[in-house]
């Protein structure tokens, strides 16, 4: 079977750092790494993109087609995608624009493009703009030398993702109260910004216990006996977050005509719950994980 169009792109683009010729030469192009919305796999497709600040933008004009593109639905479904640009690969929360942000936003990516002005001329659809945020635990390897390292360099993360959940409730509600007067329906859209962030924090969580159940934990029961005992609890806790991830994804479903204290005491009381999830693992697993060094030794040969 012939190689199609996009996979000989990222394959020139990985094989020569991020540099392609033809049509897309001199041009800036990332690679973008999505989680199917129903498959669950990756799908990695070549975007251009445009530089805003500290933020990449990607238009999902699919080439003026009529319908958002596969990437933007896999993307509101999974938030934490993976981005190439040149030699450099990162974890990135992709965050749909909306209202006067997306105007402006979109209005600087025709500056910088003007062909997307002549796609959404095209179409009937808003073409999304979508900004990708540097975000992931693996920002900061420099210092780590042990495993013990890793778990807390990862949980460090988390954390700081339940406190930017937070944060952004605080700014959901804000923004409500002042769209909306005493007998007006919410403003519709604004909760898309928190919804992202607390679905990334779902995923990101839902795959470090998944790698840990399936490569972590058997790998220190079998070294460590006397830590079998202590796994079993952490993987039953496991459990038990999926619980909580789940009761969180549901109150986010309700965020559009929530009561603002009664969403912020039951958010407040979920990340309360997973953070003595994640007390506890440090304090079970932290005095071996120092003792096994971080990147691996490998065998003598």
């Amino acid at each position: 079977m012939p190689m199609s169009f996009n996979q000989s792109i990222i394959e020139e683009f990985r094989a020569n750092g991020g540099r392609v010729g033809g049509p897309f030469e001199g041009g800036d192009l990332l690679l973008l790494t999505t989680t199917g919305a129903r498959s669950g796999t990756e799908h990695t497709v070549p975007l251009g993109y445009v530089r805003h600040d500290d933020l990449l933008l990607v238009v999902a004009s699919a080439g003026g087609a009529p319908r958002h593109p596969a990437w933007y639905h896999n993307l509101l479904a999974h938030p934490m995608v993976r981005v190439e640009v040149g030699a450099e690969t990162f974890w990135a929360i992709a965050v749909p624009a909306e209202g006067e942000e997306r105007d402006r936003l979109f209005e600087h990516a025709v500056r910088a493009a003007p062909g997307y002005a002549d796609y959404q001329a095209r179409v009937d659809r808003r073409l999304p703009v979508v900004m990708l945020r540097r975000s992931g635990p693996e920002e900061d390897p420099h210092g780590v030398t042990d495993l013990a390292g890793v778990l807390l360099r990862i949980h460090a993360w988390l954390r700081s993702q339940l406190r930017h959940v937070r944060a952004e409730a605080d700014a959901h509600f804000a923004a409500r109260a002042a769209h909306q007067g005493p007998d007006e329906p919410p403003a519709p859209g604004l909760g898309l910004q928190l919804r992202q962030h607390c679905l990334a924090f779902c995923q990101s969580l839902e795959s470090h216990h998944t790698h840990e159940d399936a490569y972590t934990f058997p790998d220190l029961a079998s070294r460590y006996p006397h830590l079998r005992d202590a796994i079993d609890r952490l993987r039953e806790e496991h459990r038990t977050v999926a619980r909580i991830q789940a009761e969180l994804v549901v109150l986010l479903d309700g965020v559009a005509t929530a009561d603002p204290h009664r969403f912020r005491d039951e958010l407040d009381r979920l990340s309360e719950e997973l953070r003595a999830h994640l007390d506890h693992e440090e304090e079970s697993l932290l005095p071996v994980l120092a003792e096994i060094p971080f990147p691996p030794v490998p065998p003598a040969p």
